[in-house]
Protein backbone atom coordinates (compact mmCIF):
# COMPACT_ATOMS: atom_id res chain seq x y z
CA UNK A 1 0.00 0.00 0.00
CA UNK A 2 2.63 2.36 0.96
CA UNK A 3 4.41 1.42 -2.40
CA UNK A 4 1.81 2.06 -4.34
CA UNK A 5 1.34 5.85 -2.26
CA UNK A 6 4.87 6.61 -3.37
CA UNK A 7 4.34 6.22 -6.90
CA UNK A 8 0.86 8.19 -7.09
CA UNK A 9 2.94 11.41 -5.09
CA UNK A 10 6.34 10.25 -7.40
CA UNK A 11 3.98 10.55 -10.77
CA UNK A 12 1.31 13.51 -9.78
CA UNK A 13 5.25 15.57 -9.04
CA UNK A 14 6.48 13.50 -12.54
CA UNK A 15 3.70 14.81 -14.85
CA UNK A 16 3.14 18.56 -12.92
CA UNK A 17 7.31 18.87 -14.26
CA UNK A 18 6.29 17.33 -17.29
CA UNK A 19 3.31 19.92 -18.33
CA UNK A 20 5.70 22.76 -17.23
CA UNK A 21 8.26 21.32 -19.38
CA UNK A 22 5.59 20.56 -22.45
CA UNK A 23 5.00 24.55 -22.09
CA UNK A 24 7.97 25.14 -23.91
CA UNK A 25 6.51 23.51 -27.12
CA UNK A 26 3.34 25.53 -27.07
CA UNK A 27 5.63 29.03 -26.81
CA UNK A 28 7.46 27.87 -29.52
CA UNK A 29 4.14 26.83 -31.97
CA UNK A 30 3.24 30.27 -30.54
CA UNK A 31 6.18 32.10 -31.55
CA UNK A 32 6.02 30.56 -35.59
CA UNK A 33 2.77 30.78 -35.63
CA UNK A 34 2.58 34.90 -34.97
CA UNK A 35 5.08 35.74 -36.97
CA UNK A 36 2.87 37.63 -39.31
CA UNK A 37 1.73 39.57 -36.09
CA UNK A 38 5.48 41.24 -35.54
CA UNK A 39 4.67 45.17 -34.03
CA UNK A 40 4.43 47.02 -37.07
CA UNK A 41 5.89 51.44 -36.48
CA UNK A 42 2.57 52.77 -37.51
CA UNK A 43 3.80 56.26 -37.68
CA UNK A 44 5.94 58.66 -36.14
CA UNK A 45 5.88 61.23 -33.38
CA UNK A 46 5.22 64.54 -35.20
CA UNK A 47 7.12 66.19 -32.02
CA UNK A 48 10.06 64.55 -30.29
CA UNK A 49 9.27 64.21 -26.33
CA UNK A 50 11.47 64.97 -23.47
CA UNK A 51 12.69 62.26 -22.46
CA UNK A 52 14.52 61.03 -18.92
CA UNK A 53 17.23 58.79 -18.66
CA UNK A 54 17.30 56.56 -15.16
CA UNK A 55 20.94 54.45 -14.12
CA UNK A 56 19.65 52.80 -11.02
CA UNK A 57 23.36 52.18 -9.25
CA UNK A 58 24.26 50.24 -6.54
CA UNK A 59 28.29 49.71 -5.70
CA UNK A 60 29.01 49.29 -9.30
CA UNK A 61 32.82 50.77 -8.83
CA UNK A 62 33.81 48.92 -11.96
CA UNK A 63 30.65 49.90 -14.54
CA UNK A 64 29.46 53.26 -13.80
CA UNK A 65 32.12 55.06 -15.78
CA UNK A 66 31.04 52.98 -18.66
CA UNK A 67 27.04 53.28 -18.25
CA UNK A 68 27.03 57.06 -17.29
CA UNK A 69 29.37 57.75 -20.47
CA UNK A 70 27.31 55.78 -22.90
CA UNK A 71 23.93 57.32 -21.79
CA UNK A 72 25.56 60.49 -22.26
CA UNK A 73 26.31 59.64 -26.03
CA UNK A 74 22.66 58.84 -26.99
CA UNK A 75 21.65 60.08 -29.88
CA UNK A 76 19.18 62.35 -28.67
CA UNK A 77 18.51 66.27 -28.85
CA UNK A 78 20.21 67.53 -25.39
CA UNK A 79 17.64 69.99 -24.56
CA UNK A 80 15.17 66.80 -25.05
CA UNK A 81 17.13 64.44 -22.86
CA UNK A 82 17.90 64.55 -18.82
CA UNK A 83 19.58 61.66 -16.86
CA UNK A 84 19.21 60.28 -13.55
CA UNK A 85 22.37 58.83 -11.84
CA UNK A 86 20.25 56.79 -9.18
CA UNK A 87 23.20 55.47 -6.74
CA UNK A 88 22.39 54.14 -3.24
CA UNK A 89 26.00 52.92 -3.02
CA UNK A 90 27.87 52.89 0.14
CA UNK A 91 31.37 52.56 -1.09
CA UNK A 92 33.73 54.26 -4.25
CA UNK A 93 30.82 54.19 -6.38
CA UNK A 94 29.76 57.16 -4.84
CA UNK A 95 32.90 59.80 -5.55
CA UNK A 96 33.30 57.72 -9.02
CA UNK A 97 29.90 58.92 -10.15
CA UNK A 98 29.64 62.12 -8.83
CA UNK A 99 32.72 63.10 -10.39
CA UNK A 100 31.44 61.31 -13.77
CA UNK A 101 28.41 63.28 -13.41
CA UNK A 102 30.16 66.22 -12.82
CA UNK A 103 32.23 66.21 -15.87
CA UNK A 104 29.62 65.49 -18.03
CA UNK A 105 27.08 68.40 -16.34
CA UNK A 106 30.30 70.96 -16.93
CA UNK A 107 30.04 69.47 -20.74
CA UNK A 108 26.50 70.89 -21.06
CA UNK A 109 24.69 67.96 -20.38
CA UNK A 110 21.46 67.86 -18.31
CA UNK A 111 22.34 65.19 -15.76
CA UNK A 112 22.09 64.91 -11.92
CA UNK A 113 23.32 62.81 -9.17
CA UNK A 114 20.62 61.85 -6.86
CA UNK A 115 22.11 59.48 -3.92
CA UNK A 116 19.78 57.87 -0.94
CA UNK A 117 21.56 57.52 2.64
CA UNK A 118 19.20 54.22 2.39
CA UNK A 119 18.16 51.48 0.44
CA UNK A 120 14.33 52.22 1.17
CA UNK A 121 12.72 50.04 -1.64
CA UNK A 122 16.14 48.67 -2.90
CA UNK A 123 16.08 49.15 -7.05
CA UNK A 124 12.03 50.08 -7.05
CA UNK A 125 12.49 52.62 -4.48
CA UNK A 126 15.45 54.38 -6.46
CA UNK A 127 13.57 54.64 -9.71
CA UNK A 128 9.94 56.24 -7.44
CA UNK A 129 12.38 58.45 -5.84
CA UNK A 130 13.75 59.65 -9.52
CA UNK A 131 10.10 59.77 -10.91
CA UNK A 132 9.35 62.70 -9.13
CA UNK A 133 12.37 65.31 -10.50
CA UNK A 134 11.72 63.41 -13.69
CA UNK A 135 11.77 66.29 -16.62
CA UNK A 136 10.44 63.80 -19.52
CA UNK A 137 7.34 62.07 -20.40
CA UNK A 138 9.02 59.57 -20.83
CA UNK A 139 11.85 57.21 -19.00
CA UNK A 140 14.17 54.51 -20.04
CA UNK A 141 15.68 52.25 -17.42
CA UNK A 142 19.51 51.09 -18.33
CA UNK A 143 21.12 48.66 -15.21
CA UNK A 144 24.64 49.37 -14.61
CA UNK A 145 25.64 46.12 -16.57
CA UNK A 146 24.19 47.54 -19.81
CA UNK A 147 25.22 49.65 -22.00
CA UNK A 148 22.67 52.31 -23.89
CA UNK A 149 23.20 52.46 -27.73
CA UNK A 150 23.18 55.01 -29.42
CA UNK A 151 20.15 54.58 -31.24
CA UNK A 152 18.32 53.39 -28.67
CA UNK A 153 15.79 55.72 -28.98
CA UNK A 154 15.54 55.77 -32.61
CA UNK A 155 14.48 52.38 -32.07
CA UNK A 156 11.88 53.36 -29.66
CA UNK A 157 10.38 56.55 -28.91
CA UNK A 158 8.20 56.51 -32.12
CA UNK A 159 6.59 53.19 -31.45
CA UNK A 160 4.54 55.41 -28.66
CA UNK A 161 3.17 57.50 -31.12
CA UNK A 162 0.50 54.58 -30.18
CA UNK A 163 -1.35 56.39 -27.36
CA UNK A 164 -1.88 53.48 -25.67
CA UNK A 165 1.74 52.11 -25.89
CA UNK A 166 2.80 52.07 -22.25
CA UNK A 167 6.33 50.31 -22.39
CA UNK A 168 8.80 49.19 -25.33
CA UNK A 169 11.23 46.95 -24.48
CA UNK A 170 14.50 45.60 -26.64
CA UNK A 171 16.02 42.53 -26.60
CA UNK A 172 19.63 41.88 -24.38
CA UNK A 173 22.48 40.73 -26.53
CA UNK A 174 25.83 39.92 -24.27
CA UNK A 175 29.55 41.71 -24.50
CA UNK A 176 30.66 38.71 -22.73
CA UNK A 177 29.01 35.86 -24.07
CA UNK A 178 32.21 34.14 -24.93
CA UNK A 179 34.11 34.67 -21.87
CA UNK A 180 33.84 31.08 -20.23
CA UNK A 181 32.14 28.59 -20.51
CA UNK A 182 29.15 29.51 -17.66
CA UNK A 183 28.54 32.86 -19.60
CA UNK A 184 27.89 30.60 -22.59
CA UNK A 185 25.08 28.82 -21.18
CA UNK A 186 23.09 31.60 -19.43
CA UNK A 187 23.23 33.68 -22.81
CA UNK A 188 21.31 30.36 -24.37
CA UNK A 189 18.76 30.60 -21.03
CA UNK A 190 18.47 33.92 -21.66
CA UNK A 191 18.15 34.02 -25.32
CA UNK A 192 15.52 31.53 -24.87
CA UNK A 193 13.48 33.96 -22.77
CA UNK A 194 13.53 37.10 -25.05
CA UNK A 195 13.82 35.55 -28.72
CA UNK A 196 11.16 32.60 -27.72
CA UNK A 197 8.95 33.41 -24.79
CA UNK A 198 9.04 37.59 -25.21
CA UNK A 199 8.00 37.23 -28.62
CA UNK A 200 4.87 34.67 -28.37
CA UNK A 201 3.74 36.66 -25.65
CA UNK A 202 3.80 39.80 -26.77
CA UNK A 203 3.36 39.17 -30.94
CA UNK A 204 0.50 36.72 -29.71
CA UNK A 205 -1.45 38.94 -27.23
CA UNK A 206 -0.27 38.09 -24.08
CA UNK A 207 1.24 39.53 -21.25
CA UNK A 208 4.59 39.96 -21.00
CA UNK A 209 7.06 41.61 -19.02
CA UNK A 210 9.79 44.64 -18.57
CA UNK A 211 13.16 43.60 -17.78
CA UNK A 212 13.89 45.73 -15.52
CA UNK A 213 16.59 47.74 -18.30
CA UNK A 214 17.09 48.47 -21.87
CA UNK A 215 13.33 49.20 -22.55
CA UNK A 216 11.37 52.90 -22.64
CA UNK A 217 8.44 53.70 -20.55
CA UNK A 218 5.71 56.37 -20.85
CA UNK A 219 5.59 57.69 -16.94
CA UNK A 220 1.50 57.97 -17.19
CA UNK A 221 1.81 54.11 -17.83
CA UNK A 222 3.71 53.86 -14.59
CA UNK A 223 1.66 56.27 -12.95
CA UNK A 224 -1.76 55.08 -13.55
CA UNK A 225 -0.73 51.25 -12.48
CA UNK A 226 0.42 52.50 -9.15
CA UNK A 227 3.96 53.40 -9.69
CA UNK A 228 7.01 51.14 -8.56
CA UNK A 229 6.23 48.95 -5.62
CA UNK A 230 9.01 46.81 -3.20
CA UNK A 231 6.73 43.91 -1.72
CA UNK A 232 8.73 41.78 -4.44
CA UNK A 233 11.96 40.96 -5.79
CA UNK A 234 10.74 41.84 -9.17
CA UNK A 235 9.35 45.17 -9.46
CA UNK A 236 9.44 45.17 -12.82
CA UNK A 237 7.30 42.03 -13.61
CA UNK A 238 5.20 43.59 -10.85
CA UNK A 239 4.74 46.69 -12.32
CA UNK A 240 4.46 45.09 -16.11
CA UNK A 241 1.46 42.97 -15.04
CA UNK A 242 -0.36 45.65 -12.82
CA UNK A 243 0.68 47.90 -16.15
CA UNK A 244 -1.07 45.84 -18.49
CA UNK A 245 -4.27 45.06 -16.62
CA UNK A 246 -4.83 48.77 -16.69
CA UNK A 247 -5.19 48.36 -20.50
CA UNK A 248 -1.94 49.52 -21.62
CA UNK A 249 0.00 47.81 -24.49
CA UNK A 250 3.49 46.51 -24.23
CA UNK A 251 5.72 45.86 -27.54
CA UNK A 252 8.49 43.56 -27.38
CA UNK A 253 11.55 44.37 -29.80
CA UNK A 254 12.98 41.14 -30.68
CA UNK A 255 15.52 42.54 -33.63
CA UNK A 256 16.85 45.49 -31.81
CA UNK A 257 19.36 44.63 -29.35
CA UNK A 258 20.91 46.31 -25.83
CA UNK A 259 24.28 45.12 -25.16
CA UNK A 260 24.57 43.86 -21.49
CA UNK A 261 27.28 41.86 -19.11
CA UNK A 262 26.19 38.74 -17.68
CA UNK A 263 27.12 37.07 -14.44
CA UNK A 264 31.01 35.46 -14.65
CA UNK A 265 31.18 34.08 -11.37
CA UNK A 266 28.58 31.34 -10.34
CA UNK A 267 27.99 32.57 -6.66
CA UNK A 268 27.17 36.37 -8.31
CA UNK A 269 24.55 33.81 -11.11
CA UNK A 270 23.04 31.79 -8.40
CA UNK A 271 22.03 35.32 -6.51
CA UNK A 272 20.62 36.35 -9.32
CA UNK A 273 18.63 33.05 -10.13
CA UNK A 274 17.41 33.24 -6.51
CA UNK A 275 16.23 37.05 -6.88
CA UNK A 276 14.19 36.21 -10.15
CA UNK A 277 12.77 32.94 -9.04
CA UNK A 278 11.68 34.66 -5.46
CA UNK A 279 10.25 37.68 -7.31
CA UNK A 280 8.12 35.56 -9.79
CA UNK A 281 6.38 33.77 -7.06
CA UNK A 282 6.18 36.80 -4.76
CA UNK A 283 4.43 38.39 -7.92
CA UNK A 284 2.19 35.37 -8.57
CA UNK A 285 0.88 35.90 -5.25
CA UNK A 286 -0.06 39.29 -5.41
CA UNK A 287 -1.51 39.65 -9.20
CA UNK A 288 -2.80 36.04 -10.15
CA UNK A 289 -6.31 36.14 -7.68
CA UNK A 290 -6.59 39.57 -9.67
CA UNK A 291 -5.36 38.46 -13.42
CA UNK A 292 -7.96 35.43 -12.80
CA UNK A 293 -10.69 37.48 -11.94
CA UNK A 294 -10.67 40.04 -14.46
CA UNK A 295 -11.78 40.07 -17.89
CA UNK A 296 -9.24 39.31 -19.61
CA UNK A 297 -9.16 36.98 -22.37
CA UNK A 298 -8.73 33.10 -20.96
CA UNK A 299 -5.44 32.73 -23.17
CA UNK A 300 -4.35 36.06 -21.34
CA UNK A 301 -4.90 33.91 -17.85
CA UNK A 302 -3.60 30.98 -18.57
CA UNK A 303 -0.29 32.22 -20.12
CA UNK A 304 -0.02 34.61 -17.01
CA UNK A 305 -0.26 31.46 -14.64
CA UNK A 306 2.72 29.49 -16.37
CA UNK A 307 4.92 32.45 -16.77
CA UNK A 308 4.19 33.52 -12.75
CA UNK A 309 4.29 30.19 -11.71
CA UNK A 310 6.99 28.97 -14.02
CA UNK A 311 9.90 28.38 -11.02
CA UNK A 312 7.45 26.30 -9.12
CA UNK A 313 8.81 23.61 -11.36
CA UNK A 314 12.36 24.29 -9.46
CA UNK A 315 10.84 22.76 -6.78
CA UNK A 316 9.83 19.80 -8.51
CA UNK A 317 12.34 19.14 -9.84
CA UNK A 318 13.80 18.99 -6.62
CA UNK A 319 11.54 16.61 -4.61
CA UNK A 320 11.80 14.36 -8.02
CA UNK A 321 15.22 14.05 -7.14
CA UNK A 322 15.16 12.67 -3.75
CA UNK A 323 12.25 9.92 -5.52
CA UNK A 324 14.87 8.98 -7.86
CA UNK A 325 15.50 5.65 -5.66
CA UNK A 326 12.38 4.78 -4.52
CA UNK A 327 11.07 5.44 -8.08
CA UNK A 328 14.29 2.59 -9.27
CA UNK A 329 13.50 0.52 -5.86
CA UNK A 330 9.66 0.51 -6.99
CA UNK A 331 10.63 -0.38 -10.74
CA UNK A 332 12.35 -3.80 -9.50
CA UNK A 333 9.49 -4.72 -7.07
CA UNK A 334 6.45 -4.35 -9.64
CA UNK A 335 8.57 -4.79 -12.48
CA UNK A 336 11.17 -2.19 -13.84
CA UNK A 337 9.88 -2.64 -17.56
CA UNK A 338 6.15 -1.72 -17.07
CA UNK A 339 7.84 1.43 -14.73
CA UNK A 340 10.07 2.51 -17.64
CA UNK A 341 6.62 2.25 -19.77
CA UNK A 342 5.55 4.95 -18.19
CA UNK A 343 7.97 7.67 -16.66
CA UNK A 344 10.40 7.56 -19.11
CA UNK A 345 8.52 8.77 -21.99
CA UNK A 346 7.52 11.71 -19.66
CA UNK A 347 11.30 12.13 -18.72
CA UNK A 348 12.01 11.92 -22.54
CA UNK A 349 9.33 14.62 -23.77
CA UNK A 350 10.20 16.84 -21.20
CA UNK A 351 14.04 16.75 -22.09
CA UNK A 352 13.49 17.49 -25.81
CA UNK A 353 10.86 19.91 -25.42
CA UNK A 354 13.61 21.91 -23.58
CA UNK A 355 16.46 21.48 -26.02
CA UNK A 356 13.75 22.15 -28.70
CA UNK A 357 13.06 25.58 -27.22
CA UNK A 358 16.49 26.63 -26.99
CA UNK A 359 17.68 25.02 -30.61
CA UNK A 360 14.83 27.03 -32.14
CA UNK A 361 15.92 30.29 -30.39
CA UNK A 362 19.38 29.64 -31.38
CA UNK A 363 18.42 29.25 -34.79
CA UNK A 364 16.33 32.49 -35.00
CA UNK A 365 19.03 34.23 -33.83
CA UNK A 366 22.22 33.16 -34.91
CA UNK A 367 23.39 32.11 -38.35
CA UNK A 368 26.35 29.54 -36.42
CA UNK A 369 23.24 28.48 -34.36
CA UNK A 370 24.74 24.57 -34.72
CA UNK A 371 27.54 25.32 -33.33
CA UNK A 372 25.81 26.09 -29.70
CA UNK A 373 23.64 22.90 -29.91
CA UNK A 374 26.83 21.03 -27.91
CA UNK A 375 26.15 22.97 -24.84
CA UNK A 376 22.42 21.97 -24.37
CA UNK A 377 23.46 19.05 -21.89
CA UNK A 378 25.47 20.95 -19.77
CA UNK A 379 22.84 23.46 -19.97
CA UNK A 380 19.80 20.86 -18.66
CA UNK A 381 22.41 19.78 -16.29
CA UNK A 382 22.99 23.47 -15.08
CA UNK A 383 18.82 24.21 -14.91
CA UNK A 384 19.11 20.96 -12.73
CA UNK A 385 21.78 21.95 -10.27
CA UNK A 386 20.09 25.45 -9.57
CA UNK A 387 17.20 23.34 -8.38
CA UNK A 388 18.40 23.58 -4.91
CA UNK A 389 18.82 27.35 -5.04
CA UNK A 390 15.50 28.40 -6.70
CA UNK A 391 13.71 25.77 -4.31
CA UNK A 392 15.00 27.84 -1.34
CA UNK A 393 13.81 30.41 -2.92
CA UNK A 394 10.05 29.58 -3.94
CA UNK A 395 9.88 28.17 -0.44
CA UNK A 396 11.19 31.79 0.57
CA UNK A 397 8.03 32.98 -1.14
CA UNK A 398 5.51 31.03 -0.35
CA UNK A 399 5.82 31.41 3.53
CA UNK A 400 6.62 34.99 3.06
CA UNK A 401 10.17 35.06 4.14
CA UNK A 402 11.62 38.42 3.53
CA UNK A 403 15.05 38.77 2.15
CA UNK A 404 16.60 42.53 0.87
CA UNK A 405 17.21 43.09 -3.12
CA UNK A 406 21.08 40.93 -3.66
CA UNK A 407 22.72 42.68 -6.46
CA UNK A 408 24.33 40.67 -9.13
CA UNK A 409 28.11 41.45 -8.74
CA UNK A 410 29.32 42.85 -12.15
CA UNK A 411 33.27 43.48 -12.77
CA UNK A 412 33.22 45.04 -16.56
CA UNK A 413 33.92 41.85 -17.85
CA UNK A 414 33.97 42.11 -21.57
CA UNK A 415 37.19 40.03 -23.41
CA UNK A 416 38.44 37.05 -22.11
CA UNK A 417 41.57 39.14 -21.24
CA UNK A 418 40.02 40.39 -18.46
CA UNK A 419 39.84 39.69 -15.06
CA UNK A 420 37.86 39.65 -11.80
CA UNK A 421 39.61 37.23 -9.40
CA UNK A 422 40.20 39.95 -6.96
CA UNK A 423 37.86 42.60 -7.76
CA UNK A 424 35.63 43.22 -4.67
CA UNK A 425 32.09 41.90 -5.00
CA UNK A 426 32.08 38.24 -4.95
CA UNK A 427 29.33 36.48 -4.84
CA UNK A 428 28.36 34.77 -1.44
CA UNK A 429 28.55 31.10 -1.05
CA UNK A 430 25.98 29.27 1.30
CA UNK A 431 25.23 26.22 3.25
CA UNK A 432 22.84 24.80 0.27
CA UNK A 433 26.36 24.06 -1.73
CA UNK A 434 26.55 21.04 0.90
CA UNK A 435 23.29 19.80 -0.21
CA UNK A 436 24.13 20.20 -4.03
CA UNK A 437 27.18 17.57 -3.03
CA UNK A 438 25.03 15.96 -1.05
CA UNK A 439 22.57 15.20 -4.45
CA UNK A 440 25.27 14.93 -6.76
CA UNK A 441 26.91 12.01 -4.09
CA UNK A 442 23.46 10.62 -4.25
CA UNK A 443 23.32 10.11 -8.04
CA UNK A 444 26.21 8.77 -8.03
CA UNK A 445 24.82 5.88 -6.20
CA UNK A 446 21.78 6.03 -8.24
CA UNK A 447 23.82 5.35 -11.35
CA UNK A 448 25.55 2.31 -9.75
CA UNK A 449 22.47 1.02 -8.29
CA UNK A 450 21.16 1.54 -12.23
CA UNK A 451 23.68 -0.44 -13.70
CA UNK A 452 24.01 -2.96 -11.00
CA UNK A 453 20.26 -4.10 -11.75
CA UNK A 454 20.48 -3.65 -15.37
CA UNK A 455 18.14 -0.52 -15.79
CA UNK A 456 20.51 1.29 -18.28
CA UNK A 457 18.05 3.31 -20.09
CA UNK A 458 17.55 5.47 -16.54
CA UNK A 459 21.66 6.27 -16.36
CA UNK A 460 21.56 8.85 -19.24
CA UNK A 461 18.68 11.12 -17.33
CA UNK A 462 20.81 9.98 -14.05
CA UNK A 463 24.23 11.42 -15.37
CA UNK A 464 22.48 14.67 -16.10
CA UNK A 465 21.50 15.25 -12.46
CA UNK A 466 24.94 13.83 -11.18
CA UNK A 467 26.58 16.11 -13.70
CA UNK A 468 24.33 19.32 -12.78
CA UNK A 469 24.97 19.14 -9.01
CA UNK A 470 28.13 18.48 -8.83
CA UNK A 471 29.15 21.46 -11.42
CA UNK A 472 26.79 24.03 -9.76
CA UNK A 473 28.71 22.75 -6.01
CA UNK A 474 32.28 22.62 -7.43
CA UNK A 475 32.28 25.78 -9.45
CA UNK A 476 30.44 27.59 -6.22
CA UNK A 477 33.62 26.18 -3.92
CA UNK A 478 36.43 26.18 -6.57
CA UNK A 479 35.56 30.27 -7.39
CA UNK A 480 35.21 31.28 -3.89
CA UNK A 481 38.53 30.02 -3.24
CA UNK A 482 40.30 31.41 -5.83
CA UNK A 483 38.59 34.92 -5.16
CA UNK A 484 39.69 34.88 -1.68
CA UNK A 485 43.07 33.75 -2.80
CA UNK A 486 43.36 36.08 -5.21
CA UNK A 487 42.02 39.23 -2.54
CA UNK A 488 44.22 37.60 -0.11
CA UNK A 489 47.36 38.25 -2.56
CA UNK A 490 46.57 41.62 -3.81
CA UNK A 491 45.83 42.78 -0.27
CA UNK A 492 49.43 41.38 0.63
CA UNK A 493 51.04 43.08 -2.72
CA UNK A 494 49.67 46.91 -1.62
CA UNK A 495 50.35 45.84 2.22
CA UNK A 496 54.10 45.50 1.33
CA UNK A 497 54.06 48.21 -1.27
CA UNK A 498 53.07 50.55 1.67
CA UNK A 499 55.58 49.37 4.24
CA UNK A 500 58.68 49.87 1.26
CA UNK A 501 57.50 53.33 0.91
CA UNK A 502 57.39 53.92 4.57
CA UNK A 503 60.64 52.70 4.98
CA UNK A 504 62.10 54.52 2.05
CA UNK A 505 60.38 58.02 3.43
CA UNK A 506 61.69 57.52 6.87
Amino acid sequence: MLLYLFLVVYFLILITVFIYASHRYYMVYLYYKHQKDKPVLKGKLQKLPRVTIQLPVYNEMYVVRRLIAASCEVDYPKELLDIQVLDDSTDETRDIAGECVKKFREKGYDIDYIHRENRVGFKGGALQNGLKSAKGEFVAVFDADFIPQRDIFQKTIHYFSDASVGMVQTRWSYLNRKYSFITKIQAIMLDGHFVIEHTARNWSGRFFNFNGTAGVWRIKAIQTAGGWQNDTLTEDLDLSYRSQLEGWKFIFLKDELSPSEIPVEINGFKSQQHRWAKGSIQTAKKLLPRILKSKLPLKVKIEAFFHLTNNVSYLLMLVLSMLIYPSMVARINIGWFKMIATDVPFLLVATVGISFFYICSQREAYKNWKSRIIYLPMLMSLGIGLSVNNSKAVLGALFNKKTEFKRTPKYSIEEKKDRWLGKKYRGEINLLVIIELLLGIYFTFNIYFAFVNKIYVSIPFLMMFQVGYFYVAFLSLFQVILGALASNRITRHFTSKRNTEDVIAA
